[in-house]
C-alpha cells in the first residue's frame, strides 16, 4: 500500500496517505462489513469502532496474539473482525443479545477460527459461565442502562488475575437527561471502588457522549 506505513500495535498498522490518517488492521480474510481493502491491510473504520476511535485519538493497549478475551456487545462483529485480526492466536468469546446481528455474526466466525460466538444476554454471566474461560481481557460496548454492572459482574467471573477491561460508556444509555460529564464522573468512581482505572477519555469526533475507561485488577 502507497504511503508512510507504521505498526502501532500487532498486525495494527497507522497508515498516512495522501494526507489522510487511515487505520488499519493485517489480514488474511476479505472485508466484513464494507470495510475498504488495501492488498493485505483491511481498513479499520473509527466511526463504526469505538476502539478504532480510539487508538486513532492516539490511546492505545498492548493486546497481545495469544490473548483469550470474552466481548460483550459484539453486534454484527465490525469491532470483533479486527481484534480476531490482532489476536490471531488467541480466542474471542463473542457475546451478542439480539438475533439479527447475530446472524452475520455467525457469517464472520464461520470464516475464523478465533472467534466463538454466544447468543446470550451479558447481564446473566453465569448463562454461559460453562463455555467462557478465564480471559486476558474484557471488552464491551453496551448501549444499556446497567452497562457498567453487567462489566463488573462479567470481569468478577471471567478476568483472570492481572487482566486488563476496556470499558466504552454511552452517558446516554445511562441516563438521557443528565449532563455527560457528570456520568462520565460517577462511573469511573464505581469503577474505582473495585479495580485499578489506568486511563480515560473521550471519543468525540467520532463518537458523541462517549468515553473508554481502561482498567486492571
Amino acid at each position: 500500500m502507497k504511503g508512510k506505513t507504521k505498526e502501532i500495535l500487532h498486525n495494527v498498522y497507522l497508515i498516512e496517505r495522501e494526507d489522510r490518517k487511515i487505520l488499519a488492521t493485517k489480514s488474511k480474510y476479505g472485508t466484513h462489513y464494507g470495510e475498504k481493502k488495501f492488498g493485505e491491510f483491511r481498513e479499520w473504520i473509527p466511526s463504526r469502532s469505538k476502539l478504532a476511535a480510539m487508538l486513532l485519538k492516539g490511546y492505545s493497549i498492548d493486546i497481545k496474539p495469544d490473548w483469550k478475551i470474552l466481548y460483550l456487545g459484539a453486534a454484527s462483529g465490525t469491532t470483533v473482525s479486527h481484534l480476531a485480526d490482532i489476536v490471531e492466536e488467541g480466542v474471542i468469546y463473542a457475546v451478542e443479545y439480539s438475533a439479527k446481528p447475530f446472524t452475520k455474526l455467525i457469517e464472520l466466525a464461520e470464516e475464523r477460527r478465533n472467534i466463538i460466538p454466544l447468543l446470550e444476554d451479558a447481564s446473566k454471566p453465569q448463562r454461559y459461565s460453562g463455555i467462557v474461560e478465564k480471559v486476558d481481557f474484557v471488552y464491551q460496548d453496551i448501549a444499556q442502562k446497567n452497562q457498567v454492572e453487567i462489566f463488573l459482574d462479567n470481569i468478577g467471573m471471567f478476568l483472570k488475575e492481572g487482566g486488563e477491561g476496556l470499558i466504552m460508556v454511552k452517558a446516554r444509555s445511562i441516563d438521557s437527561t443528565a449532563e455527560p460529564s457528570e456520568i462520565f464522573r460517577a462511573v469511573i468512581k464505581k469503577l474505582s471502588e473495585s479495580l485499578r482505572v489506568v486511563a480515560h477519555e473521550g471519543l468525540e469526533p467520532y463518537h458523541k457522549d462517549h468515553i473508554f475507561v481502561h482498567v486492571s485488577v
